[in-house]
């Protein structure tokens, strides 16, 4: 189960996000500084210990309407190789661990491994914020225990339960910066 240690991280991770999101393709930013307020998610567990998960909604509020991005994370103890120079995140000085190396999800072999085997059935969604408490708000409608498709992170997020044409998916839920509560999809997937 996830261990959620109560420490600082330096630069924090919306700090870090704000310098790297609107770097991104997929930001509809209008170019300006993003003003994000975490905003919902979960965590998946490595099954060796090594690297933290987190599926993080983050919501740029300085819009005139508020986007909701999803931003998957792999934190590591150390850099990983052969990976594009925009999966780096940055770098955080970690209380409990030391220096952290966050990388975009998608990027990161672990992170995408325990993707698909939650939607294979073979992992479960963990609180974003409690050590070792499941996180029985996210709905995943499986894609099967053979394994044999694609994934696709959707990163800028809509309101919405189903996604058109996919074999499985995984549905949570953010707060829009009014407090008001809506669940999307945050990833699908395709049979190969």
């Amino acid at each position: 189960m996830a261990v959620i240690h109560r420490t600082t991280m330096t630069p924090t991770k919306l700090e870090l996000l704000v310098e790297w999101l609107p770097k991104q393709s997929w930001y509809v930013g209008d170019g300006g500084r993003p003003e994000l307020v975490k905003a919902g998610g979960f965590r998946l567990d490595d099954p060796d210990g090594a690297v933290g998960i987190e599926f993080m909604v983050v919501v740029d509020a300085s819009a005139q309407e508020p986007v909701a991005y999803l931003v998957p994370m792999g934190y590591r103890g150390g850099a990983l190789e052969n990976v594009p120079g925009e999966a780096l995140i940055g770098t955080s000085e970690h209380g409990v661990l030391g220096t952290r190396w966050i990388y975009d999800g998608v990027n990161d072999p672990v992170v995408m491994a325990q993707l698909r085997a939650l939607l294979s059935g073979e992992a479960m969604t963990q609180h974003q914020d409690e050590s070792d408490t499941l996180d029985p708000t996210v709905t995943v409608y499986g894609a099967g225990p053979d394994g044999q498709f694609d994934v696709q992170v959707n990163r800028v997020l809509q309101p919405a339960e189903a996604a058109e044409g996919a074999a499985g998916r995984v549905v949570a839920g953010w707060t829009w910066p009014d407090g008001t509560a809506v669940r999307g999809v945050f990833a699908t997937v395709a049979r190969r």
